[in-house]
């Protein structure tokens, strides 16, 4: 098989870079190693920067967003004493939607076929080939035969795991990691939101953040330690402790329920230099990986994919190869901004092991600065809803 493009994972990122490439007249092929079930089985976040929205609008694949998505003004900082809004519609002049990672899988999927867009499925032993070259190709086995797809461009959206990254040399990337001493155990629940807008909670017991995916279900997350296991954490433990951790007045509201989905998961801040090797780009999590905390992965996956369709099609439509050798600089001078938030809120709203009195000290002193700056908040406010692309 030829194409003008390959595209290594269908998650969100691979998905929506096919699309946007289909739109624009370019040749492309996804491939996926997992069945399409098993991708919409995954459970994301579901916080929308206007990057993200503004991309299923260009598509018109915005109908379930418009009609299901909730839209955020502003989402609040508990300091174990006092809710601190922050007004991000009042400060920025834009807002955040809520709307499930996997619901916008779930409609770049359904369109895929209707509009062209080949995914191929169950694609197992993917390799990549020759990217230092203009003549790149991807392997991988389909039901026990192995296939090889010749394209100019392979678009690496496979993920942290994933085989993209893994083939460039060595002596070419560099990464950049931070790994954390805590996870966040995560529950989902057919439940209203115990609050109209997001709650991230700094208690001396831990950090606890109430977020909801509609009007109906809440998703809602405490830090752990790694060493916890997720069958030791019933519902009900579960509950009680959010009831301690959200503080009182959310406690109030908090409407209890059997989950539908608990997990536990890992912390990291992650960074791939460079996103661009050859003919290989690096999208989301492949290159990146940033703690939850302000809602930035699919959101910088998005941008990313912004920027690879722009580089692709000036490539393919105008011949401008500068653009495509300037992909990952546009790229990474984004994904380190968004770094920097997650981690600052991390740092901010989490009890580190090492932390002592002063460390402690500090994040009260960081929360009074907040609640009684209007500059503070703008500063929060810009980052939270995604800075220019």
């Amino acid at each position: 098989m030829k194409t003008q493009v390959a595209i290594v994972g269908a998650g969100p990122a691979g998905l929506l870079l096919g699309h946007l490439l289909r739109a624009e007249g370019i040749d492309c092929v996804v491939v996926e190693r997992q069945t399409g079930d098993y991708v919409l089985s995954r459970i994301r976040a579901g916080v929308l920067e206007r990057i993200t929205v503004e991309l299923m609008e260009q598509l018109g694949l915005d109908v379930r967003l418009r009609a299901e998505g909730l839209v955020e003004e502003g989402f609040n900082l508990a300091d174990g004493e006092r809710l601190i809004r922050i007004d991000v519609a009042n400060l920025t002049g834009k807002t955040v939607v809520v709307y499930g990672q996997t619901e916008i899988t779930r409609d770049l999927m359904d369109a895929a076929a209707p509009r062209g867009l080949e995914v191929i499925y169950e694609a197992g032993d993917v390799a990549l080939h020759d990217i230092d070259s203009e003549a790149p190709f991807l392997t991988y086995a389909k039901d026990g035969v192995s296939q090889r797809i010749d394209a100019r461009f392979i678009v690496g959206c496979d993920g942290f795991h994933g085989p993209s990254r893994q083939a460039i040399p060595a002596s070419v990337g560099r990464s950049f990691e931070r790994v954390y001493p805590f996870g966040w155990l995560g529950i989902l629940a057919d439940v209203p939101p115990c609050n109209e807008e997001l709650i991230y909670a700094n208690h001396e017991r831990g950090f606890a953040l109430a977020s909801m995916r509609s009007h109906t279900r809440s998703r809602y997350y405490i830090d752990v330690p790694l060493t916890e296991k997720i069958e030791d954490w019933s519902d009900d433990r579960i509950w009680d402790e959010l009831a301690v951790r959200l503080g009182p007045d959310a406690a109030a509201r908090i409407t209890r329920g059997p989950s539908i989905e608990k997990s536990i998961a890992p912390l990291r801040s992650f960074v791939f230099e460079p996103m661009r090797y050859g003919s290989l780009l690096l999208c989301g999590d492949a290159a990146h990986i940033v703690p939850p905390t302000g809602a930035k992965g699919l959101n910088l996956a998005a941008s990313d994919v912004h920027y690879a369709a722009a580089a692709l099609s000036g490539f393919f439509k105008r011949g401008d190869a500068d653009a495509v050798a300037g992909y990952s600089e546009k790229a990474l001078a984004r994904v380190w901004k968004a770094e920097r938030f997650s981690w600052s809120l991390t740092k901010l709203m989490h009890r580190f092991p090492d932390d002592g009195p002063f460390e402690r000290r500090m994040q009260v002193a960081e929360l009074d600065y907040i609640a009684t700056s209007r500059a503070a908040q703008q500063t929060i406010a810009e980052n939270y809803v995604g800075l220019p692309v």
